[in-house]
């Protein structure tokens, strides 16, 4: 007869002390005001909406304005405006949600975008180039007409100040008088944070004007153009955008490139042979004597 089995002890889980020794006040409580308004700092955009959304005191929390401001500056990678006119969650939304300019205007032009990013006017001058080149020949007490022809750059004044958003648009020719394009245009979209929330703008009243065109009448190796803070053109970060190896790429990479800093944007497209481009200036005011909102420089084909 064989043995018999030892039967085993059952197995207990483990408890864990009882924590008589801590105070009321050294526990540590979730709904801690000052703790989730730090932690929401580090969250973007959809993970604070998902916070939110998770019942009424955390959507108390996410609702105040320092949260989204602070996404808003840290995800733009831009200082503090100091003012704007509409609430920074809706700012954030405006700014994120994928919208862009040609969504409200001529969409069945557009064909594709990139968001390039975000930048500030400090003044209300600007210069606007399609000639990346230096020495910069600043033209003055000329038209912008004249300023172009001289030189291919102008500038503009009544810049409203704060945080500017770039985009790089792709659009379907003609969107100008030149019957002879039948390919595509290259537009460097840039507009003030506030103008998708403005009411001048949603219902149509503000219209892009033309300021200025010219022609280059010869081969261009690439088509380029540069918005910058007239106030900032000798710091540092904005004359590296003159520092072209740096960022335009090979001569024989066709795909578009740009450039973002504190105070300015730029970009550039290698071409290949050509008979030269015509540029195009465009300004949108916020009204008719209104500061300037919204900036495009675009390039086509001769």
């Amino acid at each position: 007869m064989g043995k018999r089995l030892r039967r085993e002890k059952s197995i207990c889980c483990c408890v864990s002390p009882t924590l008589n020794f801590l105070t009321p006040h050294s526990i540590f409580n979730w709904y801690e005001e000052d703790i989730w308004m730090e932690i929401a700092k580090y969250l973007d955009g959809k993970s604070l909406v998902m916070l939110g959304a998770t019942n009424k005191w955390f959507q108390h929390i996410v609702m105040e304005e320092t949260i989204w401001k602070f996404a808003c500056l840290r995800d733009l990678q831009v200082f503090d405006p100091r003012q704007v006119a509409f609430k920074w969650i809706k700012l954030y939304a405006s700014v994120f949600d994928g919208s862009h300019s040609y969504m409200f205007r001529q969409q069945e032009k557009h064909i594709d975008w990139m968001r390039i990013g975000a930048f500030l006017f400090d003044s209300p001058v600007a210069l606007l180039t399609d000639k990346l080149t230096t020495p910069l020949k600043i033209p003055v007490n000329e038209t912008v007409e004249k300023m172009l022809q001289s030189c291919g750059s102008c500038v503009l004044k009544n810049i409203k100040t704060g945080i500017w958003i770039a985009d790089l648009q792709l659009v379907r020719c003609p969107v100008c008088d030149l019957n002879t394009c039948d390919g595509t245009l290259q537009t460097l979209d840039a507009r003030h944070i506030e103008l998708f929330l403005s009411d001048g703008y949603k219902n149509g009243g503000w219209e892009y004007e033309m300021i200025g065109s010219h022609d280059i009448k010869k081969h261009s190796d690439g088509a380029s153009g540069g918005i910058f803070d007239f106030k900032h053109l000798k710091d540092p970060s904005t004359i590296e955008v003159f520092n072209l190896k740096s960022w335009i790429g090979k001569p024989n990479v066709w795909q578009p490139k740009n450039i973002i800093t504190l105070h300015a944007v730029a970009i550039n497209s290698n071409l290949q042979k050509n008979e030269g481009l015509h540029v195009k200036y465009q300004a949108m005011r916020a009204g008719a004597d209104g500061d300037v909102v919204s900036i495009r420089i675009s390039q086509q084909l001769l």
